[in-house]
């Protein structure tokens, strides 16, 4: 599994930062730099691609293209970072499908971690997803296509990511550059497998109900400091399951973004801030609804 490291390699005490669905590593570059500066020692800062997407390799069986996987294959990273330099602690932040694998581990007791997790980060996911979501996710997944520029391929991007919110157009760009790859004729395609739609279209509405049983007793079980980001106009973590969330478990604090949906993409720095607090500097944490849409 490909993976971005920043700051210091040997450093103990590290931070990894999931993607989601259909994203890679690079999308947490302006975090993990804004982590690396405030960060009062040596940080490392560890960003993988998810098997399947950006410079990881992809599975023979799409069917493996699920949650189990990808938290065994970071069980695999964790054991890796631990033999290179010994963990002393390391954080979670999970965007999407980031924060589920992050609920996986940080829930699931006895597992051979290196360290327990201290700090887990939930970017717009929860334990409870609605169906009608699920349907948007799995029909936004492509099949790769075929663009002539990068600037094509984000303008094709940008129409089914409105949730991310007003970005710069060199915002944007940053984050649109690591999702394509170069085509041998020429011309650019999507970075991921398509065949990760594959398990997305055998889920039915009474798989989602039974998943969501059991992510509620994984999340119950995680005793990680918890904090949950939500964009107010999200519907994949609605607001009652956010309110849900903050009265059992970890009990974490919640913060909405106003002009946001799924997911706030931690570039700006009214979303950077509070991320980087929580994680750091152990700064008091603004209320819910805070949080404004910045570019």
């Amino acid at each position: 599994m490909a993976y971005w490291q920043w700051g210091a390699p040997a450093a103990p005490q590290v931070i990894v930062c999931v993607h989601g669905l259909t994203r890679q590593g690079r999308d947490f570059d302006m975090l993990a730099q804004a982590l690396v500066a405030a960060a009062p020692g040596a940080l490392r800062v560890v960003c993988p691609d998810v098997v399947g997407r950006g410079h990881s390799p992809r599975l023979p069986d799409p069917m493996g293209y699920a949650i189990p996987q990808y938290a065994a294959d970071m069980l695999a990273l964790l054991a890796d970072l631990d033999r290179h330099a010994p963990v002393a602690w390391f954080d979670w932040v999970g965007t999407s499908m980031g924060g589920l694998i992050g609920m996986a581990i940080a829930g699931t007791p006895k597992l051979p971690l290196p360290a327990p997790i201290r700090r887990l980060v939930l970017n717009d996911v929860g334990p409870s997803m609605s169906w009608q979501a699920v349907v948007r996710l799995r029909d936004n997944l492509g099949g790769g296509g075929r663009f002539d520029t990068v600037q094509h391929a984000a303008d094709a991007m940008a129409k089914v990511s409105v949730g991310f919110g007003p970005h710069t157009p060199q915002q944007w760009m940053a984050l649109s550059l690591p999702m394509v790859r170069p085509l041998p004729e020429g011309g650019f395609t999507l970075h991921y497998d398509p065949a990760i739609a594959v398990p997305l279209r055998h889920l039915t509405e009474a798989d989602i109900q039974a998943g969501e049983a059991q992510m509620w007793q994984l999340y119950d079980h995680i005793r990680a400091e918890t904090l949950v980001i939500r964009g107010v106009e999200s519907d994949v973590l609605l607001h009652d399951t956010a309110q849900a969330m903050t009265q059992r478990g970890p009990h974490p604090q919640l913060i909405e973004f106003q002009g946001i949906g799924h997911a706030p993409t931690l570039v700006t720095p009214q979303q950077l801030e509070p991320v980087v607090s929580f994680l750091l500097l152990d700064k008091a944490l603004p209320h819910e609804d805070a949080g404004t849409p910045g570019a």
